[in-house]
């Protein structure tokens, strides 16, 4: 079967091109000026519209456990409204428990996923037990296709790694050329900054924010970064919020150091202010790291611009505010962590192109084009050229829209962005040459989508 895209404009991170896309089978088979092709078994008119790659979400949370309960979006659901939004892959976290071994946690987590997903998906590991025995799994988890291990300097007691333990995890991924992606925040004095302002009658969502502070975000990625520079590991700090850690960020990139990082649309556009919001409303807003002052976010963008940023995932990870958010009534420490945002990462970052913050190819490259050679999957996913999987977004920039629960696709009884009124919507997806969103409707089923094995990071020399 041969599918022509015709009449739009080709995105890439070097920009748009007019040009056509043939589509055969599964694979994209040509891109080329418009009008050299003239038949196919399906023809698709995107005159006035940018055709650009499917986008890849590099950090997802489905069917996460945290806090007593799990994320409520399924793997099923879960990449349905990623599908919706113009996501075509997802990397989600296998999540090691402690006392239990790699190995079998992979298993469980294809137990959870295979079968499931509407579109191609990947794992990262988080690795919250490090011993002799993990540090040589490390090695079997990338020949079974999973590249990049996630460790935590928060949550003690739960995911938290010493000093100690994350430099031998480093050196062990410098070994075998993995990487290491880090959650960087001072767990332990959060911890002790949380346990005083609960001792003083503090338990409202808003103290969430209060007790992460972003000086110990900034401090953790400084320490995570000389860690990883000791190692020679390579190192990818995830949601990033705050100013201080990008600085730090930048500076070992202007350095030559092999650090890269990632910010979320919520760090861009919601701020402490939502998580201050009356009647346990903020709530909904609570993440680690936390939501920050507003004053961050044009440093997040300009960012974003510099490549100091290099990516933009949404670490997803969804909790309904009914029964599952209100667990934590009167004690922000019990809030499950975690804000919806699969669906609208694409949307989100478009709304930068036109507020004039990054390009329309720095779009392209944040959202699909470098998560796909960050982690392994270039030239499989992230373009349009001829071999690679005809994974491609048909998107309507001119087209408005208003966010909100009534409407999104994700499990959850709320949107972090009701209301918010947005230039731009997806319009057609194709997840491996087969339609899966368009005006008809959606035309995916669970067990479309295919476990993707990863390769190394393709930065690295």
């Amino acid at each position: 079967m041969r599918t022509l895209i015709k009449g739009g404009t080709v995105l890439s991170p070097a920009g748009g091109v007019p040009a056509d896309v043939l589509i055969a089978g599964e694979q994209v088979a040509a891109v080329a000026a418009p009008g050299v092709f003239d038949t196919a078994d399906t023809v698709l008119d995107a005159t006035g519209k940018y055709v650009l790659p499917g986008g890849i979400d590099a950090h997802t949370h489905m069917e996460m456990p945290f806090g007593g309960t799990f994320s409520s979006d399924t793997f099923e659901t879960g990449t349905t409204a990623a599908a919706w939004g113009g996501t075509t892959t997802i990397i989600d976290f296998a999540v090691q428990a402690k006392g239990t071994s790699l190995g079998s946690t992979l298993d469980k987590w294809h137990e959870k996923a295979d079968g499931n997903c509407a579109i191609d998906y990947g794992f990262h590991m988080i690795v919250s037990d490090v011993n002799d025995s993990t540090l040589k799994e490390m090695r079997g988890c990338l020949d079974a296709g999973v590249s990049s291990f996630k460790m935590f300097m928060a949550y003690p007691g739960v995911f938290y790694s010493t000093d100690g333990e994350i430099l031998r995890a480093m050196q062990q991924a410098r070994e075998i050329g993995a990487t290491i992606m880090m959650h960087a925040e001072n767990g332990i004095a959060i911890d002790e900054l949380a346990a005083r302002a609960l001792a003083e009658g503090k338990g409202e969502p808003v103290q969430h924010g209060y007790t992460r502070p972003s000086a110990l975000e900034g401090e953790a990625t400084s320490r995570a970064i000389t860690l990883a520079r000791v190692t020679g590991s390579p190192l990818y700090i995830v949601h990033l919020s705050a100013a201080e850690a990008l600085s730090a960020v930048a500076e070992a990139r202007d350095a030559g150091q092999n650090v890269f990082a990632e910010t979320c649309p919520q760090y861009l556009y919601l701020s402490i202010e939502d998580l201050a919001r009356p009647d346990f409303e903020g709530a909904k807003y609570v993440a680690s790291p936390p939501l920050r002052e507003k004053k961050h976010q044009a440093d997040l963008w300009r960012g974003l611009r510099t490549n100091d940023l290099s990516v933009v995932s949404t670490d997803h990870c969804p909790f309904c505010f009914k029964d599952q958010k209100e667990l934590g009534r009167g004690d922000f420490s019990k809030i499950p962590n975690g804000i919806p945002g699969v669906e609208h990462r694409m949307d989100l970052l478009h709304q930068g192109v036109v507020a004039g913050e990054i390009s329309l190819g720095r779009w392209v490259e944040a959202c699909s084009t470098t998560p796909a050679r960050m982690f392994g999957l270039y030239p499989r996913k992230g373009v349009l050229a001829p071999g690679s999987d005809a994974d491609v977004v048909i998107y309507d920039p001119a087209a408005k829209q208003t966010l909100s629960a009534e409407t999104h696709h994700m499990a959850v009884d709320y949107s972090a962005y009701e209301g918010f009124e947005l230039t731009g919507k997806v319009e057609t997806v194709l997840s491996r040459g087969k339609v899966v969103v368009s005006p008809a409707g959606f035309g995916a089923k669970p067990g479309d989508g295919r476990f993707l094995s990863r390769d190394l990071c393709q930065y690295l020399g």
